[in-house]
């Protein structure tokens, strides 16, 4: 005879292990960059924790948690550390059904298998069905619509971070959602998500609808806006905060320039750009771009222009605090939230409604802001807000008495 609280009980420790695997994924990959001098990884997988039981609606689990070996250091100089949302350090107990089914459904859980699939995680009284689950959905778009309401005059977001995701999936005679995402540092240096909003295309109105919105709801102009290359956001910026400074992603840049260089050339391009980026000073940048030109110019000249012919606004990070170099280079924590969002449409061909994809990055990514790395120097950024005037990632002598006045 089969043992039904079995078989619920293996479903449930079956899709837990899933969910921890795919977020530790999401968690290296957004890491992958970051390399010590040598050029090993600072983040890498550690083998699993030690079983422990967790308590679910259907009875008790073993599960084997995955680690993570986390080298790098904060500003305090304490080692940083993995930490699950799905299954916090030290928990015992299965966590909120609100909490938990954002992350299901967005890494791929349709609403069609949830009813199963829940049952055997929380128990058949869980009381979920089809159309719960629909009305949870419901009350995420709704959650988001009043996120994009909100009064913004008395937060003062200092640095803002901007991309936009596109879906690749069709939606119905409306065409391919493209959603556009600005997050923002606050004064204390605290990342938080500022707007999501449905561009239907990436171009200079629909930036200028978002920045213009984000405008009138109070949000002063920020000291400097990171993006990529997009021609339609800076457009928009200069009409709508046109005295906000501008810095282009590197991260977006190096893959541009790489793909106007043969395969052959990549690890060579990457060390030299690295020489860029990590210079010490402006000055020093400038001949690490020259000696790039050099190296690589003859041959690749379109490789070398990308970087050339910006290098003004690729080279704007260093006349902010040394401490928020490394914030300032890329836009990361917007690209790791969206990689999940990806696969979550290649999964179950769109979200089904541009509302619903919108909804549905929404709790990702509010899921994980707890997650974003709060700005090193955190103390700095009022004093960038003030006016005070830094030059290769030093405060300009004298200026401390100037803002304290």
């Amino acid at each position: 005879m089969l043992d039904l609280d079995e078989i619920a009980r293996a479903g449930a420790r079956q899709m837990l292990a899933e969910a921890l695997e795919v977020e530790v994924r999401e968690y290296l990959e957004a890491a992958r960059s970051e390399r010590d001098e040598q050029g090993h990884a600072l983040v890498v997988r550690n083998g699993y924790a030690n079983e422990r039981e967790v308590v679910l609606g259907a009875g008790s689990v073993a599960l084997k948690a995955p680690r993570v070996n986390d080298k790098r250091v904060d500003e305090d100089g304490k080692r940083r550390s993995f930490k699950s949302v799905i299954v916090p350090p030290y928990m015992r107990k299965s966590p909120k059904v609100t909490e938990v089914l954002p992350l299901l459904y967005l890494h791929g859980l349709s609403s069609g298998d949830f009813v199963p699939a829940m049952e055997g995680f929380f128990g058949s009284g869980a009381g979920l069905s089809a159309s719960t689950i629909i009305r949870l959905t419901e009350q995420w778009q709704t959650e988001r619509e009043c996120f994009m309401e909100r009064d913004l005059s008395a937060t003062d977001y200092v640095y803002v971070w901007v991309d936009g995701i596109h879906t690749g999936v069709r939606l119905g005679d409306d065409g391919r959602m493209c959603c556009l995402v600005v997050l923002g540092a606050r004064l204390d240096g605290t990342k938080e998500l500022v707007a999501i909003w449905d561009g239907y295309r990436e171009s200079t109105e629909s930036w200028a609808c978002l920045l213009r919105d984000l405008k009138k709801r109070g949000m002063r102009a920020p000291e400097i806006a990171v993006g990529d290359g997009a021609l339609g956001f800076w457009s928009a910026l200069r009409d709508v905060f046109p005295e906000a400074r501008c810095q282009r992603d590197w991260v977006h840049k190096t893959m541009n320039v790489l793909d106007s260089l043969p395969k052959s050339k990549h690890g060579q391009a990457k060390a030299a750009i690295r020489e860029i980026t990590l210079a010490e000073n402006k000055k020093e940048a400038h001949k690490a771009i020259e000696e790039f030109a050099e190296e690589f110019g003859p041959k690749w000249p379109k490789a070398v222009a990308k970087i050339v012919e910006e290098k003004e606004s690729l080279l704007r990070y260093y006349d902010y605090p040394a401490e928020h170099w490394r914030h300032l280079r890329t836009t990361n924590p917007i690209e790791s939230v969206f990689a999940p969002v990806r696969t979550r449409t290649n999964i179950t061909k769109g979200p089904g409604s541009r509302k619903a994809g919108l909804a549905m990055i929404y709790k990702l990514m509010e899921a994980s802001e707890g997650r974003w790395r709060k700005l090193s120097g955190a103390h700095l950024v009022a004093l960038v807000r003030a006016g005070a005037k830094f030059k290769n990632g030093k405060l300009v002598e004298g200026i401390e008495e100037k803002v304290a006045a």
